[in-house]
């Protein structure tokens, strides 16, 4: 049996996240917005995002 491997980080409020092998993807908390092949194309379009600040859902 395998253990999954997890390389996580963040830039701007962005996680840049990979898990085993598969690719890198860029998320939010609720979203994923992108995935590429490489780390450097991940963290180059983090880098372009406008900075993330989670926002409180308003009560109704």
């Amino acid at each position: 049996m395998s253990v999954p491997l997890l390389n996580k980080m963040q830039l701007n409020g962005y996680e840049i996240v990979r898990v085993n092998s598969g690719p890198w993807r860029v998320c939010t908390k609720d979203d994923r917005l992108a995935s590429f092949s490489s780390r450097e194309q991940a963290l180059a379009y983090a880098a372009t995002l406008p900075g993330y600040k989670a926002r409180p859902r308003p009560t109704p």
